[in-house]
């Protein structure tokens, strides 16, 4: 029998952790996952435009909304599936910590960049937005953003260097090397970061709902666990 394929579009900060688990959905299950990431927004523009997939997982509700509001998602399928924290990540594995209620981010900056998502359209880059502009800080680092096309782009700007500092996903800064986390955004500075997932109208409806059940399973949430997300109950 021909392997079962399905095609995932997920966001890029979903990247290491869903490429084990969907090793893992198909040692267990024999069924494969194609698997393509890029930023939230950039994925729901390509399933707009007829891509062919049969699974979306957005960094936020907002873009898997615009989905279900175009009649592009299978309602009943969706589901919240992962949790984030919001973190400041800074070039270097020995970067000294932070206190964002007294630190200046942009006198810290000098010259030099902050990598962030795209502000105003990547769920990580909306949500830094928020949480710098609640602590008081997104005015002095407004002009000194360098902005990304997803959240992974921003930390490979720090881990190379080319930035000094950058707000990622907490799973991205465990993901990465050459970075340190030197602070966590409060979880009152900005929206909840919530990953949904929902199979798309006019895909491999069974085969994407066994692949989004598998996610809820014990297994996928103990790789997503260990690789820094929370998770919602099943």
């Amino acid at each position: 029998m021909a392997q079962a394929q399905i095609t995932v579009f997920a966001a890029a900060s979903t990247k290491t952790a869903l490429d084990e688990a969907a090793a893992a959905y198909m040692a267990e299950t024999g069924r494969s996952a194609a698997l393509s990431y890029a930023g939230s927004p950039a994925l729901a523009r390509q399933i707009q435009l007829g891509a062919p997939a049969d699974v979306y997982i957005s960094a936020n509700p907002g873009w898997m909304d615009v989905l279900q509001q175009d009649g592009l998602i299978v309602p009943a399928s969706r589901l919240d599936l992962l949790t984030n924290r919001l973190v400041l990540i800074a070039h270097g594995e020995d970067a000294a910590p932070m206190d964002l209620e007294t630190a200046d981010i942009g006198a810290r900056l000098g010259e030099s960049r902050l990598a962030m998502a795209l502000v105003d359209a990547v769920p990580a880059g909306i949500y830094g937005k928020a949480a710098l502009t609640a602590l008081g800080q997104w005015p002095s680092v407004v002009s000194k953003t360098a902005q990304t096309a997803n959240v992974r782009a921003a930390l490979a700007l720090v881990a190379s260097g080319e930035a000094p500092m950058g707000v990622v996903y907490a799973s991205d800064a465990a993901a990465g090397s050459n970075v340190t986390v030197v602070a966590e955004f409060p979880e009152d500075s900005h929206p909840p970061v919530i990953y949904p997932a929902a199979a798309i109208s006019g895909g491999n409806a069974a085969e994407a709902q066994a692949f989004l059940n598998y996610l809820r399973s014990p297994a996928a949430r103990g790789i997503f666990l260990r690789h820094g997300f929370g998770v919602s109950d099943p």
